[in-house]
């Protein structure tokens, strides 16, 4: 594998305010500090990827609005290699609204996703030479849903390694989903697509059973401060999570599956490239904002050298 991730998935303007806490329902209150940053989890992983050292071409759609020249100055000036954006001319570009709580870091998030859901087939088909020419493709479902089905379809055709990140959780058929290498839900996200409860490793475990029998190889479930669970045919690991001093959780997410795809990319052996993730996403959830949080490769290793004991027992 030569590093060559293609990263299909939205951009979204993020309106991010800070509180001391999440306000209740009809409460209006103070924030202590706003921002406007670029975000959408397709923009927020192609970053991460990039800063974790892959050669990055990203793709999505925006409008033709403020918005849109917000995404491509954004993008045009990151460490994103190569940008394709698409533009819709009847919805806006996508955005959404953060509250941020003081207290723990945690986040609520509502999401207008715009011109995100009017991914067409021609534009797919479009995108074709990038997605064969690349090591591998990461893929969201902040899109409509028959644009991440073709997307899998034709990935799985052209024999591309496939991550999907099955956030936000639409519904797609399973053989769809089945035709993803590695599916990386959240606890949520895994508890939609199964029905099961996760909030440890024996209920991650259950789920991904679930998921092995739909057909899915490859599940990695992120457990927040309990790290992640690794279930492959031939077995499950344990995935640590890292030291953190969280400030904002935003990205962490996008910053797991980001910095993934970039070691998957070079060849990593997906557990280790799972190790490195979870302490890239350490590291983000110590700063303010999505795309503006991810850090470099160089700081994930530092962290993973500061705390080596963690990979030796996973």
């Amino acid at each position: 594998m030569t590093g060559k991730v293609c990263v299909f998935g939205a951009f979204n303007v993020d309106v991010v305010a800070r509180l001391s806490r999440f306000p209740r329902p009809g409460e209006s209150m103070i924030a202590a500090s706003s921002l406007m940053g670029a975000g959408g989890k397709g923009a927020n992983q192609a970053l991460a990827a990039a800063r974790a050292g892959a050669r990055v071409h990203y793709i999505g759609k925006v409008g033709t609005d403020s918005f849109a020249e917000f995404a491509k100055h954004h993008l045009d000036t990151s460490e994103i290699n190569v940008c394709t954006l698409f533009h819709s001319q009847d919805k806006p570009t996508g955005n959404a609204l953060i509250y941020v709580s003081e207290e723990n870091g945690e986040n609520m998030i509502g999401v207008d996703p715009g011109a995100n859901l009017t991914v067409t087939e021609q534009e797919i088909e479009s995108c074709l030479p990038v997605i064969k020419s690349s090591d591998l493709l990461l893929i969201q479902m902040e899109n409509n849903p028959d644009a991440i089905v073709r997307l899998l379809q034709h990935a799985h055709d052209s024999n591309v390694y496939v991550i999907l990140n099955p956030a936000p959780f639409q519904k797609i058929p399973d053989e769809a989903l089945a035709l993803a290498d590695l599916l990386t839900p959240n606890s949520t996200e895994a508890e939609l697509l199964t029905g099961i409860e996760v909030n440890d490793l024996d209920s991650a475990a259950q789920a991904a059973r679930v998921l092995h029998n739909k057909g899915i190889n490859n599940v990695l479930i992120t457990l927040g401060l309990k790290g992640a669970l690794l279930s492959t045919p031939s077995g499950r690991t344990h995935i640590p999570a890292y030291p953190a001093h969280p400030v904002d959780t935003t990205g962490a997410g996008d910053a797991f599956n980001g910095s993934l795809a970039a070691c998957l990319s070079q060849g990593e052996k997906l557990e280790d490239a799972a190790l490195f993730a979870s302490a890239y996403a350490s590291v983000s959830v110590e700063r303010v904002g999505a795309a503006q949080a991810m850090p470099t490769r160089q700081e994930a290793m530092e962290r993973m050298r500061q705390h080596a004991s963690l990979a030796a027992a996973s």
